[in-house]
């Protein structure tokens, strides 16, 4: 008999069913290269201290495709990273034995050019950061199917069997006739253009609708025509399709499928930008990488592109806070572009509606060389385009409302500018520019309403926990404080941005349509609106485009167009081909006004004036000139230095004055200046290592004044995203800034780069991170 618990207990075997025992088998003998069997490899690894490249063995099977700029997959601190690799040698210093093989070659294409690592080196060493840190940013992530699509397509260089693209010769003149016309120095700028020698230029934007893409398209088209490859950084998605659209003009057309059956992709450019789909974004970087397409234009991710000769490097709104980079190490997309443009002998063009201060100073004669900055030649509107192309601007703020004996002195809307906008609505629409949505506060005089700030460095001052005010960028406490424009001693809190409804507006024009277009709002940003009378309440960056109808057309001559069809995508550009004299023209707004211009005396960045402007003359450019009736308003106090700018179109007065207040203050681009932030012991030992606390940096003279090269550490808040377990190792945060001379920004970098890859491979507890060049200092 058979016991049942025995059976339980173990599991029966029947004779020649035993399982097989397997034999170990050993590991597959792998054939180094013949050739160069060491790689180099810069791997995906963001530490600091391991910003290095990292020696891997070669296979013989990997030889052809395992070359420079092509990325691999390896094994790295027991996992698998992707990496590229940077060059291929014969030896290593690495023991033979202490060599991993490369495990497989993810990408058949070459991302990194030779010329592409080389500007990757020189951008982590002007920033502070590694070349790990500029490739994260710079290559996409890879999409397999996109690189399958690509052994489909047509092969060959932009430039050699392709040939440069066919531009309109016609256009390309007309284009220049208008270049000529508005700007001193136009000579100058298409030999630099053409030519092949470094030349930098700073260029304000013109007055009108779109007008600043009519010009930069030009640029690209006369850069292409010479056989010279772009690379164009525009500030938001907006700017990306006016300057695609005016593009059209010259016969240029964007990167999309071709229609064949082997499923190619064909165009003249590509539009890249980090927020584009992951497919798009690597087809887009794979087309100029691989020389489909010529002409990059896009975000600030566009300042990556991948160009390796002579050719044209543009950045659009330079100030604009999109343009700085939010990851290590934080570079900026004007100083890359510069830097790009001198390493391959190109054109740096900065084109902005308010010229910033640092393009002020390289216009100068006083310009320091640095790697991201130096002498560039001004592009000035003539004062014949500024009378001609702008509306009539005016600023109704108290003291002119009183010369015209206005009785609403003091109302938001006051009767002068009600009786302005009504008769523009005869004619057409009208565009009421709003701040932005959102409320901070601010501290100004009780007596004068002008924003109070510090007497020690004139930062903005602001309230703390404790309630004492005290400086954003030095910390130090307003103790006995007074107005310096007063002499008042009292300080009022402001709040700043509460936008204005709808509603309020609309009572002062009743029968009007209103059209609300703002990110905040439930129907989003407006694009477009047609000629129409209507109102259209906007905030900064959200002003809808007009779109001409018929009997507008007819009634004034407009250039050819460049903004999509009411209900046609703004990603389907059409060609040349599909290009009718029914397509939608650019229109105008008959008048223009700036509301609550008085929450532009409370901004605390330090470009906040140079900002504010470039927000107005945004708004303005949608205007019709003064020869069509077009008018502007500013309504509310401002800034004087700000409205005068804007009323003459003449951005490099108000540039002029801050680089003035600049150096008598000892801020940028006077001198170099890093943030450095993180916990508060981390940042105290960081900034005595560097020697700004105690050592040479201690102290810099700014026109033989001594200033002090550390301001701070002020206290900050801990990151928005820290969880619990990380809030006691952020609860001590603090940032400092640190001041140099301008011809010691690259060592500046390098130390502060040195002292946290020390930091961190120490493992030494708590938060270090810096930024050279920030835009704003608190």
């Amino acid at each position: 008999m058979v016991d049942m618990n025995d059976m339980n207990a173990q599991q029966l075997t029947l004779d020649g069913l035993a399982p097989r025992k397997r034999k170990r088998r050993a590991p597959a003998q792998r054939k180094v290269a013949a050739e160069n069997p060491i790689a180099q490899v810069v791997l995906d690894v963001q530490a600091t201290h391991l910003g290095r490249s990292f020696d891997y063995l070669v296979e013989e099977r990997f030889s052809e495709t395992a070359q420079p700029g092509v990325m691999v997959r390896v094994r790295f601190g027991g996992r698998l990273v992707d990496g590229i690799v940077w060059g291929r040698v014969a030896a290593s210093d690495t023991p033979r034995s202490a060599l991993r093989f490369i495990e497989r070659v993810a990408s058949p294409h070459v991302l990194v050019s030779a010329a592409m690592r080389d500007d990757v080196t020189r951008i982590a060493e002007a920033y502070g950061g590694t070349r790990a840190n500029i490739l994260r940013l710079a290559v996409p992530p890879r999409v397999a199917r996109v690189d399958d699509e690509q052994r489909f397509a047509a092969r060959g260089r932009w430039i050699g069997s392709h040939g440069t693209p066919a531009i309109r010769q016609h256009s390309l003149e007309q284009g220049f006739a208008a270049i000529q016309r508005a700007y001193d120095g136009s000579a100058a700028l298409r030999a630099g253009i053409e030519g092949r020698a470094f030349a930098a230029f700073v260029m304000d934007a013109r007055p009108g609708a779109a007008v600043w893409a009519d010009d930069a398209a030009w640029m690209i088209a006369d850069a292409i025509a010479a056989g010279k490859p772009c690379a164009v950084v525009l500030p938001g998605m907006r700017q990306c399709d006016d300057l695609a659209s005016a593009l059209q003009r010259y016969g240029l057309r964007r990167f999309a499928p071709d229609g064949s059956s082997r499923g190619g992709y064909s165009g003249d450019f590509v539009v890249l930008a980090a927020g584009l789909p992951p497919a798009e974004r690597y087809r887009a970087y794979l087309a100029a990488a691989t020389g489909q397409v010529g002409c990059v234009i896009g975000l600030r991710a566009a300042m990556y592109a991948p160009i390796e000769s002579a050719g044209l490097f543009m950045v659009v709104d330079d100030a604009a806070y999109q343009q700085a980079d939010g990851m290590m190490p934080y570079a900026q997309a004007r100083g890359v572009m510069r830097l790009r443009a001198e390493s391959h002998h190109g054109v740096f063009v900065a084109l902005s509606f308010a010229r910033s201060a640092l393009s002020q100073w390289e216009t100068g004669d006083e310009t320091t060389v640095t790697p991201v900055s130096g002498p560039s030649m001004a592009m000035s509107l003539l004062p014949t385009a500024r009378r001609d192309d702008m509306p009539w601007i005016r600023w109704l703020n108290r003291e002119e409302l009183a010369r015209l004996a206005d009785p609403s002195i003091g109302a938001r809307v006051p009767h002068t500018a009600v009786a302005t906008l009504s008769a523009a609505l005869q004619t057409g629409p009208v565009l009421l520019s709003i701040p932005a949505d959102g409320i901070s506060e601010a501290l100004s005089c009780a007596a004068c309403h002008a924003q109070a700030r510090c007497a020690k460095c004139t930062g903005p001052l602001e309230r703390v926990g404790d309630g004492v005010p005290r400086c954003r960028w030095c910390a130090a406490a307003a103790v006995g404080w007074t107005c310096p424009h007063c002499g008042g001693e009292r300080m009022r809190v402001v709040r700043v941005g509460a936008a204005g409804t709808a509603r309020e507006l609309a009572g002062l024009f009743r029968g009007v349509p209103v059209v609300m277009s703002s990110p905040s709002q439930p129907r989003g940003i407006v694009e477009f609106v047609d000629d129409s009378p209507r109102i259209v309440i906007a905030t900064p960056g959200a002003e809808p485009r007009v779109i001409a109808t018929r009997a507008a057309r007819t009634s004034r001559a407009q250039p050819e167009p460049a903004g999509p069809a009411p209900g046609r995508s703004p990603a389907h550009e059409p060609d040349a081909g599909e290009r009718t004299a029914d397509m939608p023209e650019r229109g105008e707004y008959r008048a223009v006004a700036i509301l609550d211009a008085w929450t532009s005396l409370y901004a605390p960045g330090v470009d906040a004036r140079a900002d504010t402007l470039t927000a107005w003359m945004r708004a303005m450019s949608l205007c019709a000139p003064r020869s069509r009736g077009g008018q502007g308003l500013i309504l509310g106090e401002c800034d004087r230095y700000v409205a005068q700018a804007l009323m003459l179109w003449d951005s490099s007065s108000l540039a002029a004055r801050e680089l003035a207040e600049r150096r008598e203050t000892g801020m940028p681009p006077i001198c170099s200046v890093a943030c450095v932030w993180g916990r508060r012991d981390a940042v105290m030992a960081a900034l005595d290592e560097i020697g700004v606390l105690h050592g040479d940096w201690a102290e810099l003279q700014i026109d033989g004044e001594p200033m002090p090269g550390l301001l701070g550490p002020v206290p900050i808040p801990p990151p928005v995203t820290v969880s619990a377990r990380e809030l006691e190792s952020t609860a001590d945060r603090v940032k400092a800034l640190v001041r140099v001379p301008v011809k010691r920004r690259a060592e500046l970098a390098r130390r502060l780069q040195t002292t946290v890859a020390r930091h961190v491979a120490s493992r030494h507890p708590g938060e270090l991170r810096f930024q050279v060049d920030p835009k704003d200092l608190i």
